[in-house]
């Protein structure tokens, strides 16, 4: 009873959190692959998004009406997958609560992330409320004042498309569980980690840049 119970919560789980995986694996998709615009690469993962959700929507109503209804009530389906998904994306994309940045600074970098990169972030918030974002866009200048050596091709600079492909998440003062499955989860959704300690023991997570291919 209790394995049954485990499994069905489990399935559940995997069945709500699936289109937002579509989402930003889709997006990370295009963009490593074709080198989409950052905002055409998350309209893509949003297109696929739609569609997953689409799908479940009508299984829902056909399973709860028999039926797969009306083309009224087919496209009420199409809406509601479209509001999802964009509300999803207009929060995740510039919403950040001041408890989950190390500073106000780090704060108000938020939107200087790759947009893929945000999403993720987002995401993950859902599950792990206590999650700090300790450090995102940085200038060259910036290495020095922290007492660490100039990097030439931290993906923590900005690319030609005008935003940050990495920042750090605080892993001091966490489980070695929760910080493994953190990393996990962020390779799961097709990024990059790198676990360091720098000026204090952190994740360091980054999206391919195709100006630095080699960067960090």
């Amino acid at each position: 009873m209790l394995k049954a119970a485990f499994f069905f919560i489990l399935k559940a789980f995997m069945l709500l959190v699936l289109p937002f995986i579509v989402l930003i694996r889709g997006a990370v998709y295009l963009h490593s692959n074709y080198e989409w615009h950052p905002q055409l690469a998350i309209v893509g993962g949003g297109v696929i998004t739609l569609v997953v959700l689409l799908i479940y929507f009508s299984w829902f109503y056909g399973k709860l009406t028999g039926k797969l209804g009306s083309k009224e009530s087919f496209k009420f389906r199409a809406f509601l997958a479209a509001a999802l998904v964009i509300g999803y994306c207009a929060h995740g994309l510039f919403f950040l609560k001041g408890k989950n940045a190390k500073s106000t600074a780090v704060a108000s970098e938020y939107t200087s992330l790759h947009p893929i990169l945000r999403l993720s972030i987002s995401t993950i918030l859902f599950i792990d409320k206590d999650l700090i974002l300790t450090d995102a866009s940085r200038l060259p200048e910036d290495y020095r004042k922290m007492g660490l050596k100039k990097k030439a091709h931290s993906l923590h600079y900005k690319q030609k498309n005008g935003y940050a492909h990495a920042f750090d998440v605080r892993t001091k003062g966490h489980s070695e569980l929760r910080n493994g499955l953190l990393k996990c989860y962020f390779r799961l959704m097709g990024l990059n980690t790198l676990r360091h300690g720098g000026t204090a023991d952190h994740l360091h997570v980054s999206l391919l840049s195709h100006d630095r291919p080699g960067g960090i």
